[in-house]
């Protein structure tokens, strides 16, 4: 079996086995042992779902910290677009741009041009494209691990168009290394993320290519300090705050924003996981058919929505709709040019090396003589069961604790509502 990587580890000290992140688990990767929860590598998506349904704080997220700017020579940090929805409507993308130099990196690079250009780099591939519908996008990483692992069949509907941060990444390292006279490998590329999976994506591509990000810092651990480095800075001209952010990409930062910039008309925007998997169910039993696109988020409402972001997710939602309504009043054109991105997408500029292809899981035998007869004795287990899913057992559904019981890491006296009611006949 491949080795995983996650961007989530659980404290064992704190845990105290109460179930909850095994119930809000999308993948059913989470089983609780002798009172502490556990992670099945290979299932886990890195949702986060499980940080924040945790009573606890017993799951830790884990990205990188300041400390690893000290090995490079030149450190580009590269917000994402819902790091403008964490402070007041007072304070401009320029401003926390600055602030964020403020903090010790060499440069910024804002995302939000990159995204309008992969923007209309989606709607090439759209035009052309000649395959099953719906395609789907990329942009959260989460999302192409639970069609990895819970929808296989749909891998090929997963656009290949390299996401804004790792396509900007490789360009800066490019012109930074050109620039700077220096190696592309001491020049050093941050994303400020607002969800875990973003580190996964770094670490461990979903499509098995090379990220073009070493690091990722969470906006929940650069927000204080942030907040610090913007004081003093001069606000400046309205307009000069503004004039450098391109509107197209502003709205990535939020659901629909993506719809929004293609103006498809068959297209459909959806984020949650319980709303995900209404959709991808639908697919899969032959529905949305019509549709040409599907923009997805893991997070209630998109990127404002990750689980180490810090203002609340409705008012992150609201100030980029404010700040789109803003560039739209003053008119502001910093917009991706069309023919450009056009001529680029031709020489094959904007396409992911790799391929996304389904995530292999553990089998109930390597022998397949013996994992048709593991099946028949999963079966039977679980009809002896009581099928109500109660969790008590410590596995999600009394289907998985068959199947855990067949490959032998669960008894089949694990199930306490069946030791109950044969105590009650003794009785």
């Amino acid at each position: 079996m491949n080795q995983y990587y996650h961007s989530i580890r659980i404290d064992t000290e704190k845990c105290d086995g109460r179930m909850k992140c095994l119930r809000v688990c999308p993948t059913q990767a989470i089983r609780v042992r002798n009172g502490k929860a556990a992670i099945i590598e290979e299932k886990c998506i890195d949702c986060g779902e499980c940080i924040t349904a945790c009573p606890n704080n017993a799951i830790i997220p884990l990205t990188d910290p300041f400390g690893e700017l000290t090995k490079f020579r030149h450190t580009v940090a590269m917000p994402s677009p819902a790091l403008y929805a964490q402070f007041g409507r007072e304070i401009l993308p320029e401003k926390i741009l600055s602030g964020i130099n403020n903090l010790g990196f060499d440069s910024t690079f804002d995302l939000a041009l990159t995204c309008g250009e992969v923007s209309f780099a989606i709607q090439e591939y759209l035009r052309e494209y000649k395959g099953p519908k719906p395609l789907i996008s990329n942009v959260c990483p989460t999302v192409v691990r639970l069609i990895q692992v819970k929808y296989p069949e749909l891998t090929d509907q997963i656009i290949p168009i390299e996401p804004p941060r790792e396509l900007a990444a490789r360009e800066i390292k490019k012109k930074k290394s050109k620039q700077l006279k220096l190696k592309e490998n001491e020049i050093g590329t941050f994303y400020l993320t607002p969800c875990p999976v973003k580190m996964i994506s770094i670490k461990q591509p979903a499509e098995k290519g090379k990220s073009y990000l070493d690091g990722a810092i969470s906006i929940s651990d650069i927000y204080g300090p942030l907040l610090s480095a913007m004081q003093g800075i001069n606000k400046g001209s309205y307009r000069e705050a503004l004039e450098n952010i391109c509107i197209l990409g502003v709205g990535w930062a939020m659901v629909g924003g993506i719809c929004r910039t293609l103006r498809l008309k068959n297209s459909l925007a959806v984020s949650g996981l319980t709303e995900l998997l209404k959709v991808f169910n639908d697919i899969e039993r032959g529905k949305l058919r019509n549709i040409d696109f599907i923009e997805a988020y893991s997070c209630a409402q998109g990127c404002v929505g990750g689980s180490l972001t810090v203002e609340n997710v409705y008012i992150s939602y609201n100030k980029i709709l404010k700040l789109i309504e803003t560039l739209e009043y003053e008119q502001i054109k910093a917009c991706p040019d069309i023919r450009e991105v056009r001529k680029r997408y031709s020489q094959q500029y904007f396409f992911i090396k790799g391929k996304f292809e389904p995530r292999p899981l553990k089998p109930l035998d390597k022998d397949i003589a013996k994992a048709i007869k593991k099946r028949k004795e999963k079966e039977e287990i679980y009809k002896s069961l009581p099928k109500i899913d109660c969790g008590a057992c410590g596995a999600p559904t009394c289907l998985t604790f068959a199947e855990d019981v067949v490959k032998g890491e669960a008894e089949i006296t694990g199930c306490t509502i069946n030791n109950a009611q044969k105590l009650k006949k003794l009785l």
